[in-house]
């Protein structure tokens, strides 16, 4: 049996390791631009000489004396796994920081090759490296390469399988007790960065200061944030609306063609009119709702990590959370939770305490996902942001969601500082964040990276569960006993609650049936108030604002029913990714249990304000 070599890829955080080990075996593997992402060793083939080395992309660590997870693994490969070579992917616009790391592994295995990634944002900024100086200087080959510009792989490649073709000499050495070795590697990449780089002054670097300035200034950075937030949600707005509509009117195009082909072929009424009418309408409106906005969203979401400002998302936040004893990381799990809550309960990986990952899991929900924006929207622009101009309403439409997502993280700070002072005591960690220079965006890996890792995958879920409560959903609204349906007994039951919170018992209905999926609270909504059976598609905001007024809504029930849709229990989806992240069912309960029971205290307040005035 032939032994392929195996090559380990180590490497700090943000320094394009992944885009390396995409480069080498032609994988598709994510990049993020906060530290911490990756949290897994991936694992991909190349071949050279006719033969095949395996490359393992460790996760980002900038130290093998382990304080993370994350470290832990790359620790526990390189020393206990022995691979032939290991790669140390460096920036070589921040070389001396990258070093610490790779004198270690060089002390570790004596197998080390260092890999200088980002020569060419290095160029642009002035920076220049003496390759053959800092390779003496570290007693290790060296290799300076551009990944994403595809420079350097093939010498890269070639110096690897030379490293694994090479006896090994037993030339490493045990590392020194911690504070003492820290000292000393710090010392040492100190002194080898000031023999091999020389940096010209002004250029690049002094421009991205001046941009940080702003963005992460104690005075710019939060209104930076909001407008950004505003801008995202009007181009979401504005630019799903049209396809929307498109996907909509196909999809009930093929409903009428599919349901007279039931005819034609003789399917029983009950069977088609289930499957037809219960589980395609359902799956025909979540797909017609929450692709486009999803089409949109990500990409511009995925932009913002390319260019390197979601760590400074967390930067600006960082302070508010330590105020709630939680960590600055939650920030970035908020931001992916505005995509989908699911997303954003699996990313609170990169928190390393388990008490304040814990906070992060539970309060996550806070941020409205894309599943919640139709509703969102259709009510802040029917009752607060309607106007004859189209741009204007979606303007202002925009402003009053951003607005209400800033409500949402209030609820995060507030329900975070309070779970850690009960349940989950404990004093805030501190962590290493790492502010990336900023990047050009690629646009070709971004389309890709947003529709095929987050867009399709995240609608594919959904559809899984949708298909299900549609079923359901037509099941309660045919079924009659005592001449009602069971859906109307159950919203005549739920009536007195619904009215406390100050809307009514069809809306409370809505929402625990839409459990599933957030896209079909609408819908449901409007099929119990029209008696029609199945789930109705009106996109018409003046017949809509009519037919809710007709059934008693004000301004005070819309506000009641955005309040409630911004804070109730999470997805079915999330609700699973929760369980299966925290292995535990009693913390998924807490999850449901938090943001229900806050929404149900701020819509009986609401409400009970507004009948006092």
């Amino acid at each position: 049996m032939n032994h392929k070599p195996v090559i380990a890829l180590a490497g700090n955080p943000n320094v394009g390791k992944s885009t390396v080990f995409n480069e080498l075996t032609g994988l598709r593997q994510h990049t993020g631009n906060w530290p911490g992402k990756t949290v897994a060793c991936a694992r991909g083939e190349f071949t050279r000489n006719g033969k095949t080395y395996t490359l393992v992309d460790l996760p980002g660590t900038y130290s093998l004396m382990a304080h993370s997870a994350e470290e832990e693994i790359a620790r526990d490969f390189i020393c206990e796994e022995h691979p032939d070579a290991v790669i140390i992917v460096c920036d070589a616009t921040c070389l001396e920081r990258n070093l610490n790391l790779a004198l270690q592994i060089r002390q570790m295995t004596g197998r080390g090759i260092l890999c200088v990634n980002l020569c060419d944002e290095a160029r642009r900024k002035g920076i220049d490296v003496d390759f053959n100086m800092l390779s003496d200087l570290l007693r290790m080959p060296v290799v300076s390469c551009s990944a994403s510009a595809k420079e350097g792989m093939e010498e890269l490649a070639a110096a690897a399988v030379r490293m694994c073709e090479t006896p090994c000499k037993n030339s490493a050495l045990p590392l020194l007790p911690d504070e003492q070795a820290a000292v000393s590697f710090i010392r040492e990449a100190e002194e080898i960065s000031a023999r091999a780089v020389s940096q010209n002054p002004g250029g690049k670097r002094r421009f991205d200061h001046r941009i940080d300035r702003l963005v992460t200034g104690p005075r710019t950075g939060i209104l930076l944030m909001f407008l950004l937030l505003m801008g995202i949600f009007w181009l979401t707005i504005t630019g799903s609306n049209y396809p929307s509509q498109l996907l909509s009117r196909l999809f009930f195009r093929l409903q009428d063609v599919l349901m007279d082909a039931a005819v034609a072929a003789g399917m029983p009424v009950l069977l088609r009119e289930a499957l037809i009418l219960g589980i395609y309408r359902v799956l025909a409106w979540v797909v017609s709702v929450m692709l486009p906005p999803m089409a949109i969203f990500f990409p511009l979401f995925t932009i913002l990590e390319d260019l390197g400002y979601l760590p400074r998302v967390a930067f600006n936040l960082d302070y508010l959370f330590k105020k709630c004893s939680a960590c600055g990381k939650q920030a970035l799990t908020m931001c992916m939770g505005l995509g989908c809550n699911a997303v954003g309960v699996t990313g609170c990986r990169i928190i390393d305490s388990p008490r304040e990952r814990l906070i992060a899991v539970l309060t996550n929900s806070f941020m409205p996902c894309n599943g919640r924006f139709p509703t969102l929207l259709a009510l802040i622009t029917i009752f607060f942001a309607g106007s004859t101009a189209a741009a204007a309403s979606s303007l202002a439409g925009a402003l009053l969601l951003a607005l209400l997502i800033c409500l949402g993280i209030l609820m995060t700070f507030g329900v975070s500082w309070l779970l850690s002072k009960t349940v989950l005591k404990g004093m805030p960690s501190s962590f290493t964040l790492e502010l990336p220079p900023y990047r050009r965006p690629q646009i070709g890996k971004i389309l890709i990276r947003s529709i095929l890792d987050r867009t399709l995958f995240v609608l594919g879920r959904a559809v899984a569960i949708a298909a299900p409560a549609g079923l359901l959903i037509w099941l309660l609204a045919n079924t009659y006993a005592g001449g009602q349906s069971l859906l109307q007994w159950g919203t005549a039951f739920l009536d007195p609650l619904g009215r406390l919170m100050g809307m009514d018992g069809v809306i409370l209905m809505a929402f625990i049936l839409g459990f599933p999926a957030n896209e079909i609270v609408m819908p449901i909504i409007l099929m119990c108030y029209l008696s029609t059976g199945t789930l109705v598609s009106i996109d018409d905001y003046t017949q809509l604002r009519q037919i809710f007024t007709a059934n008693g809504w004000t301004w005070v029930t819309a506000l009641c029913t955005i309040l409630f849709s911004l804070m109730h229990w999470p997805c079915s989806t999330t609700c699973l990714t929760m369980c299966k992240e925290t292995g535990s069912w009693k913390w998924t309960f807490l999850g449901i249990l938090i943001p229900a029971l806050c929404g149900f205290v701020l819509c009986t307040l609401v409400h009970g304000i507004a009948m006092l005035l």
